[in-house]
């Protein structure tokens, strides 16, 4: 139950259809299951992004941050129409996305982290959700802006994104770019990668998330920005 000055704060939400999980065999030879969060796993996602946010390579700071706070608003209900993907490996958080739905023809991609590094996870996830904001929700096109260089090469140059400096994101950041339909199925079948249905023990292994036992992978210290 909620009063009437919380229910006035709430942005109306639009029903959006579900992500189906699928899992892809990364090139260590591990599985990685991606599936949809659910709001209620926010408070454990805040806590797997919590260390990032004083990583200053690659901009690890300025994205953990930004997604904290743009999860948090989801959870808190002050975002409209968010959603957000993880990527596990035995149940282990490997990385994590997120956007939101603009409109039924539009969609805002957000950020992007991966935490298990040298693997190309957040490439896999970053495809995994244009293909919800594209297959999946049915949008026509997909705002997205980079935060750092690897993001600008992995998504702006990859996807050969249009550049559309008329529309200002959300995030502000380098002119917008936008993943149309014609350029996803132009390159769907050279940077997406998955298989559908999850087998059931392997799905299993993602509905308890667990916090990752170190951040090494990201072979970063603090203060050494690149």
């Amino acid at each position: 139950m909620i009063d009437k000055l919380e229910a006035q704060l709430r942005p109306p939400a639009t029903e959006l259809p579900p992500y189906p999980p699928k899992f892809l065999m990364l090139a260590s030879g591990e599985k990685m299951v991606i599936r949809q969060a659910k709001r209620e796993e926010v408070p454990f996602l805040l806590e797997v992004i919590r260390p990032l946010i004083s990583v200053e390579r690659d901009f690890y700071d300025l994205v953990a941050a930004r997604m904290y706070a743009e999860l948090l608003g989801w959870y808190r209900y002050r975002v409209k129409d968010e959603y957000c993907i993880v990527g596990a490996i035995d149940g282990v958080v490997a990385g994590i996305v997120n956007g939101r739905s603009m409109n039924p023809d539009q969609g805002m991609s957000y950020h992007t982290i991966a935490i298990k590094r040298g693997l190309r996870v957040g490439g896999h996830l970053f495809a995994a959700k244009m293909e919800y904001h594209i297959e999946i929700i049915g949008h026509k096109e997909v705002f997205i802006v980079a935060e750092s260089p690897i993001g600008f090469r992995r998504w702006i140059l990859e996807f050969t994104l249009e550049p559309r400096p008329e529309v200002w994101h959300e995030l502000g950041g380098v002119p917008t770019y936008v993943l149309t339909e014609k350029l996803w199925y132009q390159h769907k079948a050279r940077l997406v990668a998955g298989r559908r249905p999850v087998p059931e023990d392997l799905l299993k292994t993602s509905k308890n998330l667990k916090l990752p036992s170190e951040y090494s992978q990201l072979q970063y210290q603090k203060g050494g920005k690149t």
